[in-house]
């Protein structure tokens, strides 16, 4: 593994969510004995509809768009992106300065923004976050 993307290869849940790093591939998280079955298999099932086993989250994300399988399958378990973008901040003395600012957003807010703007304002995806309960109610 390259020591860049260790940070951002990894799997975490909490109560409500599940977290995965954005480096991670779909041939990974189907590896990892961590991961839940239930994930999974709707990767098996749903995402591999129009995705590469070889694809990142990361990826995927970046260039995902309203009309594919797998955005319609991430919407109905309540996708969350964490991203780092750049936006323009005020300083204490009225300054203005370029810098990042980490946000999550739902995944359609994220998919509305256009390849082009995510490209001028240096858009980093760090994890996609899922909702334990839809994927709980999800029917596989």
């Amino acid at each position: 593994m390259e020591a860049e993307n260790r940070d951002y290869k990894y799997f975490m849940q909490d109560t409500g969510s599940i977290y995965l790093g954005a480096k991670l591939d779909y041939a990974e998280i189907l590896q990892d004995k961590m991961i839940n079955f239930k994930y999974k298999s709707i990767v098996e099932h749903y995402i591999f509809k129009d995705t590469d086993p070889e694809t990142t989250l990361e990826s995927q994300l970046y260039y995902m768009t309203k009309e594919q399988f797998s955005y319609r399958t991430y919407e109905q378990l309540k996708a969350k992106v964490k991203i780092s973008i750049l936006e323009d901040k005020k300083t204490l003395f009225g300054k203005r300065k370029t810098g990042y600012a980490t946000k999550t957003m739902p995944l359609a807010a994220f998919v509305d923004i256009n390849l082009a703007q995510k490209k001028a304002r240096g858009v980093v995806i760090q994890e996609l976050a899922l909702s334990k309960l839809a994927l709980m109610a999800f029917v596989v």
